[in-house]
């Protein structure tokens, strides 16, 4: 996903003891928090088990939430510290860096599932045709379709929450660049936020209707509760950002953020049942408190070095979150959809280990395949620019 949220985690505590850290002074972030990425490989990793239908995951649809608040983290942590260091923040060039870094894997995505769309199409039902579903995915739409229209694209519904965060990418930047510019004062940020979450979680309660059989309520795809763990991760950036927030989070209350964290994360993981989706408060309050916690976890993991930070930062686990976590999160349904029948068939009450096997190795295959030839030709171009402006001062100086 996106990472969401999917930048490179940064942090101002060490994940291990021989970090390198590089001044900013002032800033939440100094260096990678691999933590974080350890965090996402959970994340993605519970949300492939709920879609398999594995027993004890019926409530692993929260890791998407996990991924909308370090999304709301990340992003907004980024933005501040390209704000401190040059005393703006470029909008164009942030938003060129999110479409290059999601949009080429999606692409791809979208391609392949139209392809197969005779096999794959119809995977928990469609609404639409193969080029009317890939066209709602291409436009990251497909969450306003979901959730006012009542409509499902078939094998791309879950890009419902890859158009949440672009939307979210489209209009945050704007309007923290706008305060920021009106020298609005960090109070007058964090009480906003505050507002948004506690409005959108009402929203969410009130607006609540009780779906036909299994389904899951138009609000759960909507973004008037789409937007709460977003603005949560912004939240937790804004008061990371304080000096005097930071080293308290550093002591005893980092530590405490760190088990707490887990510890109810992973009982609301294991609480919900199977009827969540018949209750307004899941969505009122349950999925809100949800981002809290997953908020109260990560601003403990990169205030503290704890033995959970070590154990997220190990380099296999870190690995799989930075690099595989996004094209697992686009490639997981689309395996799930063409290999299920004959999984279950072939391998018995072992179908949804060889699946989830599956559904890992076309995940690194198409990040190495896609994402890495991009983020290459990304640097490339970069390091050429810098030679071009470099030549340019040498010149003009000679000149």
């Amino acid at each position: 996903m996106s990472t969401t949220t999917l930048e490179r985690s940064t942090t101002a505590a060490p994940a291990r003891p021989d970090d390198r850290r590089t001044s900013d002074p002032g800033g939440a972030l100094a260096h990678r928090a691999a933590a974080l990425d350890g965090l996402r490989t959970v994340a993605i990793l519970i949300v492939m088990l709920y879609h398999l239908h594995v027993p004890g995951f019926g409530g692993g649809f929260i890791g998407v939430t996990v991924f909308f608040v370090l999304s709301g983290f990340l992003i907004t942590t980024l933005l501040l510290g390209e704000r401190r260091r040059t005393g703006r923040i470029r909008l164009g060039a942030f938003w060129l860096k999110r479409m290059l870094r999601l949009y080429p894997a999606l692409v791809v995505l979208v391609a392949v599932g139209v392809a197969l769309w005779s096999w794959v199409g119809d995977y928990k039902g469609a609404s639409y045709s193969a080029g009317e579903a890939a066209a709602i995915a291409l436009t990251y739409t497909g969450n306003l379709f979901r959730a006012f229209w009542n409509t499902t694209q078939g094998v791309f519904a879950h890009t419902w929450s890859l158009s949440m965060e672009e939307q979210f990418y489209l209009v945050w930047p704007v309007v923290l660049v706008a305060l920021l510019a009106l020298r609005a004062r960090r109070r007058v940020l964090v009480t906003g936020l505050g507002a948004v979450i506690a409005g959108g979680a009402t929203a969410s309660w009130l607006s609540y209707r009780a779906p036909g059989g299994g389904s899951t309520p138009d609000v759960y795809f909507s973004p008037v509760l789409g937007v709460v763990p977003l603005a949560t991760g912004c939240l937790l950036a804004l008061l990371l950002d304080d000096e005097r927030v930071r080293v308290w989070a550093r002591g005893l209350a980092g530590h405490l953020g760190t088990w707490v964290g887990i510890a109810l994360l992973a009982g609301v993981l294991s609480w919900i049942d199977d009827d969540w989706t018949q209750h307004a408060w899941t969505f009122g309050l349950l999925l809100p408190a949800t981002g809290a916690v997953s908020a109260v976890l990560i601003g403990g993991l990169v205030s503290v070095r704890s033995p959970l930070s070590v154990a997220l930062s190990w380099t296999p686990i870190a690995w799989f979150g930075r690099r595989v976590s996004y094209s697992a999160y686009l490639w997981h349904p689309l395996v799930i959809a063409l290999l299920g029948t004959v999984a279950a068939s072939a391998f018995g009450a072992f179908d949804r280990i060889w699946l989830l096997g599956g559904a890992v190795l076309v995940a690194v295959g198409a990040a190495y395949a896609v994402e890495v030839p991009v983020e290459r030709l990304r640097r490339r171009f970069r390091e050429a620019r810098r030679l071009l402006a470099a030549e340019r001062s040498v010149t003009q100086t000679r000149g």
